[in-house]
């Protein structure tokens, strides 16, 4: 492996000098052993698996035979997703919300926009006095929203857990008027 080299110290009539030592280290077993440790610990790692969420989307053709399904006004929430970060919901429908469910402004995070999603699921669960009846919640992103807000509002259902939500993408013109903040 490693090997040591000493040159000639002279004959017997020359004057005795200090022997200078050529040293030569072999590092192939070196770079072997970093090889296999590179190796191994490619071989062991998991890599990190790409994060979806399941997402229900309706079918490619509708069905004339279907029949409109008819909602309590009070499980339902509609969440209006504007430009620079702003959400708009009201509860029941726009020209008579049900008690509390006039429309409101939010921020996303905890103390915005899902501390009133938990508390009207528990309303909800308190009103229908039944698990399998539980709230419904309308995304509507407006034109001027981005990509990350509907993923954020998204993150939004996972977390509080909201068994129905549907991504509808028309709005009534009150609606239009509520979202870009104009007065009638």
């Amino acid at each position: 492996m490693a090997e040591l080299n000493t040159g000639d110290g002279g004959g017997k009539d020359k004057k005795v000098r200090s022997k200078k030592q050529n040293s030569k280290v072999d590092l192939t077993a070196m770079v072997d052993l970093a090889f296999l440790l590179i190796t191994f610990f490619m071989l062991t790692t998991t890599l990190s698996k790409p994060q979806s969420m399941n997402l229900g989307l309706p079918d490619k053709e509708d069905d004339p035979t279907d029949k409109p399904v008819n909602v309590d006004e009070n499980r339902t929430m509609t969440i209006m997703l504007g430009d620079n970060d702003k959400i708009v919901r009201y509860v029941g429908l726009l020209a008579t919300p049900v008690a509390g469910g006039t429309p409101k402004g939010f921020t996303y995070g905890k103390n915005g926009i899902r501390k009133e999603l938990i508390s009207r699921k528990a309303s909800v669960l308190e009103y229908t006095k039944d698990p399998e009846k539980g709230m419904i919640v309308i995304i509507k992103p407006g034109k001027k929203s981005n990509y990350r807000n509907l993923v954020d509002i998204l993150d939004e259902m996972a977390i509080v857990d909201v068994p129905t939500y549907a991504i509808v993408n028309d709005f009534s013109p009150e609606e239009k008027k509520l979202l870009e903040g104009k007065k009638e």
